[in-house]
């Protein structure tokens, strides 16, 4: 089914007043610091602020802050880490913590960079919270006004992503992310087509596979879009949505279980990075692809042993049906290089061993091309947003030999699982293609300034700037 859709009133976007142009509003002062120039700031104060600071133990330290007496008013004195190159999240704890109110930067001092973390700081998942925690925002004032809409727009889209992932599993199935889609083009006048039931058996057949066990609610779907000029480069981006995972037959604990909501990280960084790319106007022919299913278990589960056809018209034994996700984006690359696009990047939480190997907070980063590669790590680089570069070493791609089919789901040892799982996505890229995989987690274990614990945007700003880069903003 393709549809096109009047464009409805834009959502109200809570991150776009957290920062604002400076017209000479009253405000608070910011005074910020790093350790090397707090005794030059504490020698303009008066004994009776230089005392406060001292009771509030504030040394110029990063991440700390202290309110300073000013006559009938106020100031605040702020640490950070580089006092001559401000990063990301060096304003994220003034933005969690300061009183609500209206704040400037002191100085000339060039605050873009930090504007995401002073936004980001304030972001507060209260969906399902019976009190109303609603609080008056903490406003920043810059003159850097031409920074304002690519800063506010990286920080609704990571917003975004962690409200997606937040969301548990019974009020974010494949409907929903359908949903988003659906909004999303709507806003942009783009074209969607969704693929479900027979037609989603017959065309991708492995997608349908993984989601047949679940509630007709949870019905699974393949979600495409299409946005841009024909004429502009054609980039494909692919998500996995797999927005719970039972682990299937292959049943996980209970403790196994209990973050699997965040399952279909993949589809909101990728549908995230969609609304980066059309809001920003990037002149290229985008086709956002959303394979979206519940790993469910019931008496028409797929099984161990199982042969699935695939849209590639590879078959693939099944080693582990919680191997599950590597299935959806199988047939989702299939469609995304039947276009030949001159880019494809996937998203998804795909495998453990790329969270034992890099832990929580870097991606695992695969890529066909050098030049691609080094063009994601620079980009995460420069945005904080880093990632990390795995092989796709060919001496593996025996581990997922089958003896009946020509693919198995899942290795045949516990070496390289990783890698091995992009070698196995590797096989259902178009011979040629230029693609890169992001094996994200998601997920912020415990908080850092700006990244409360919960849903997590990684990887999502290092695609953006280098999309950037490759295609212009």
């Amino acid at each position: 089914m393709s549809k096109t859709a009047p464009t409805p009133p834009a959502p109200a976007d809570p991150m776009s007043d957290l920062a604002l142009p400076d017209k000479g509003q009253p405000a608070v002062a910011i005074h910020l610091m790093d350790k090397a120039g707090f005794e030059a700031w504490a020698a303009t104060l008066t004994p009776a602020q230089r005392a406060a600071a001292a009771a509030q133990k504030f040394k110029g330290a990063a991440n700390t802050h202290a309110i300073i007496p000013d006559g009938d008013s106020w100031q605040v004195a702020a640490g950070v880490a580089d006092a001559g190159k401000l990063g990301p999240w060096c304003l994220a704890r003034l933005g969690e913590n300061l009183p609500a109110g209206t704040y400037r930067i002191a100085g000339d001092t060039k605050i873009a960079p930090a504007l995401l973390g002073w936004c980001l700081g304030q972001y507060r998942f209260d969906r399902y919270r019976s009190e109303d925690p609603s609080e008056p925002p903490r406003i920043l004032l810059t003159r850097e006004v031409k920074a304002l809409p690519a800063v506010l727009g990286e920080a609704a889209a990571v917003a975004l992503v962690r409200d997606l992932v937040n969301t548990p599993a019974e009020d974010m199935g494949p409907a929903e992310l359908e949903h988003e889609v659906e909004m999303l083009a709507r806003r942009h006048k783009a074209t969607t087509h969704i693929t479900r039931g027979e037609a989603l058996e017959r065309e991708y057949p492995m997608v349908h596979a993984v989601g047949r066990a679940a509630s007709r609610q949870h019905a699974p779907r393949m979600i495409e879009l299409e946005w841009g000029d024909p004429a502009h480069p054609r980039i494909a981006i692919v998500g996995k949505g797999v927005t719970f995972d039972s682990g299937g037959l292959d049943l996980k604990p209970s403790s196994g279980m209990l973050l699997m909501k965040k399952d279909m990280g993949g589809a909101a960084h990728a549908i995230a990075l969609a609304k980066l790319v059309m809001e920003a106007g990037l002149k290229v022919r985008l086709h956002l692809l959303v394979p979206a299913a519940e790993n469910a278990v019931a008496g028409n589960a797929f099984r161990p042993g199982d042969v699935l056809r695939s849209r590639a018209e590879i078959s693939v034994e099944i080693g582990n049906t919680d191997a599950e996700g590597r299935l959806l984006l199988g047939d989702a690359l299939t469609r995304a290089g039947e276009s030949a696009p001159t880019l494809i990047l996937d998203f998804a939480t795909l495998t453990g061993a790329a969270r034992v190997a890099l832990g929580p907070d870097l991606p695992g980063l695969m890529a066909r091309r050098d030049d691609t590669a080094q063009g994601l790590l620079d980009a995460g680089i420069a945005a904080g947003d880093p990632v990390w570069r795995l092989p796709l070493h060919d001496g593996y791609r025996e581990y997922l030999k089958s003896d009946i089919a020509d693919i198995n789901n899942s290795a045949s040892n516990g070496y390289a699982g990783a890698s091995v799982a992009g070698l196995f996505l590797d096989r259902f890229v178009g011979e040629g293609l230029d693609w890169a995989h992001f094996d994200t987690f998601a997920w912020a274990p415990s908080p850092k300034p700006g990244r409360p614990k919960g849903g997590e945007a990684l990887g999502l700003r290092a695609a953006w700037g280098f999309l950037k880069a490759r295609y212009g903003a």
